[in-house]
């Protein structure tokens, strides 16, 4: 009898713990089912790039046009918002006489192809970014003294705390680079920073152009052309070729198989470069940081640059409101291209703040 009993005693037992497995297994192949969705990464040299409905993200349909309508009363060029490399449909958007092949400034936004390339060129071994400029220009590059001029490194010009006076103007002759404050102490938004481009033509061996174009526009499919404007380096190009850039970005560097800058390099730029401006890496600007500060200031301003913005979001800006945002939380690359939505402004503008309380009404 007592071994019938622990028999039986022992089925009973087996069978719940069937059943509880059962239980468990009901929930499992939806876990499993749910896959992460790829990255898409439009083809090179097509005009072709696929696309998702705002149904299939989730998002408020009914906001979308009031968004549009905002963009072109604040001189809105162009518009794009891309959900995981794709294109969500109704938001690439044309308005005030713009078009999808027209070239457009990126001004400061074009900052950060800067960043990217100096990564790409670290990446090869060509320089290190800890190195002093004066390694790859010579001496005499600025008009500070020797040993105050060795001590900008190429992180500095990437980070904007030179040293050398912002307020001379965008000349990058070595007359009008002089001395102010030691390399690190003093944060300043400043054209000193393109001195990279002549630092990768002399590492390379080869134009800035040239590297350029071989390193990462045509590995992403870009178009476009550098041009000189008194002294500044401008990019220009279509919208969909700042939107290539964005997503190269977004993707950790990687372009399809290829990783064309290093993720840990991108993870340096996008982070916190110094300890002066924590809104501020390797010429991207960065939200959800606790002060800022701005072009042409040495005032530190308290809370996050784009309040409305998610925190994780990073962004290169450009002069009149050229804007590329990356959200890795949201999946999202977002561009905006035209004139300035109000006054003339060199990086942030209230604009931004506003613009992502209408994005916010559409995808949340």
């Amino acid at each position: 009898m007592k071994t019938a009993f622990i028999s039986f005693f022992s089925f009973f037992l087996l069978i719940l713990s069937g059943c509880s497995s059962d239980s468990n297994d009901n929930s499992t192949p939806q876990q499993l089912d749910e896959t992460p969705e790829t990255i898409y990464f439009p083809p090179i040299g097509s005009s072709t790039w696929e696309t998702k409905t705002i149904a299939e993200v989730g998002w408020n349909e009914d906001q979308l046009q009031p968004l549009l309508d905002y963009l072109e009363e604040k001189n809105t060029k162009s518009f794009m918002m891309l959900h995981n490399g794709k294109i969500v449909t109704g938001t690439e958007s044309y308005m005030n006489g713009h078009s999808e092949s027209a070239s457009w400034y990126w001004a400061s936004a074009g900052k950060t192809l800067t960043t990217a390339v100096s990564g790409i060129a670290q990446d090869e071994g060509l320089l290190d970014i800890n190195n002093k400029v004066s390694d790859y220009l010579g001496t005499g590059w600025t008009s500070a003294s020797l040993d105050k001029e060795n001590l900008i490194t190429c992180k500095n010009l990437l980070s904007m705390n030179s040293g050398l006076d912002d307020t001379l103007g965008d000349d990058v002759s070595p007359a009008n680079l002089q001395y102010i404050a030691d390399a690190g102490d003093r944060w300043a938004y400043h054209n000193v920073y393109v001195k990279m481009q002549d630092v990768i033509a002399q590492a390379s061996n080869d134009t800035w152009d040239n590297y350029f174009a071989l390193s990462l526009k045509n590995k992403i499919g870009m178009s476009g052309i550098w041009t000189d404007l008194g002294g500044l380096s401008v990019y220009f190009s279509n919208t969909r070729s700042m939107a290539r850039f964005g997503l190269l970005i977004s993707a950790n560097g990687k372009w399809e198989d290829t990783q064309i800058v290093s993720e840990n390099f991108l993870n340096e730029a996008t982070n916190t470069s110094q300890n002066i401006n924590e809104a501020y890496g390797y010429l991207w600007w960065l939200n959800g940081k606790s002060s800022y500060h701005l072009p042409q200031s040495q005032l530190e301003f308290p809370g996050e640059l784009i309040p409305n913005a998610p925190q994780d979001m990073y962004a290169a800006l450009g002069k009149n409101d050229q804007k590329i945002y990356v959200v890795p939380s949201k999946k999202l690359v977002i561009i905006r291209m035209g004139e300035s939505a109000e006054g003339s402004n060199f990086a942030l503008s209230t604009f931004d703040n506003e613009l992502w309380g209408k994005i916010n009404a559409f995808i949340n």
